[in-house]
């Protein structure tokens, strides 16, 4: 895991084993090839993406395949971070997003504490374009202004099996791509114990 604070807020990236990303896609293709699961699992209207579609995965599918991962890493974020061991974790929120060509997700922010992307499916050369900036397919976090020697933008250029996680008030915007294929990831957030979340606890 590597945590960096590239304008303030610390975000952590890390591999999810393929094992995991295996087990994720093959849930996904399940339900999205059973028009009364994929209806059933629909969470489109619960977000704010510009995209095909956005499926909620069952609670016993996801504590059985991802969430002790999810803890595991974000028990190591929070130590790297602040010193301090969680105490608690409770996972409000898991989906799958399936974006594809010229769909987007607006800059928006997420509830609970701790919220985290991880990167299942990229279509190959997804940054290709006319302009010299190669952000199409990518992800921008957003803090604060852009002044000297103070960035407000943080650029990803997702892999498969990427991880990021990061407070989740922090901003962030994923962009569109002019590719074919599917650009598919999933999204958490999760609350962790207030006596760890709360800075200002004596």
């Amino acid at each position: 895991m590597r945590v960096f604070n590239p304008f303030g807020p610390k975000i952590a990236i890390t591999k999810i084993p393929k094992k995991i990303i295996n087990k994720i896609n093959k849930e996904v293709d399940l339900i999205v090839n059973n028009k009364s699961r994929s209806k059933k699992s629909d969470y489109s209207k619960e977000l704010v993406g510009q995209v095909k579609q956005e499926i909620r995965l069952s609670n016993k599918f996801v504590n059985k395949h991802i969430l002790k991962f999810i803890k595991l890493n974000v028990k190591k974020y929070i130590k790297q971070c602040t010193n301090k061991n969680v105490k608690k974790m409770n996972l409000k929120s898991f989906w799958v997003v399936r974006q594809y060509k010229n769909e987007y997700n607006p800059v928006h922010f997420h509830n609970g504490n701790i919220s985290g992307v991880g990167y299942l499916k990229i279509p190959k050369n997804i940054t290709k374009g006319t302009k010299r900036l190669k952000t199409n397919g990518t992800i921008d976090f957003i803090h604060g202004s852009k002044s000297f020697l103070s960035n407000s933008l943080h650029n990803h250029n997702p892999k498969v099996g990427d991880m990021i996680i990061f407070p989740n008030y922090l901003m962030h915007t994923a962009y569109p791509f002019k590719r074919e294929g599917e650009r598919r990831s999933f999204s958490f957030n999760l609350d962790i114990d207030k006596k760890t979340f709360n800075v200002f606890y004596g």
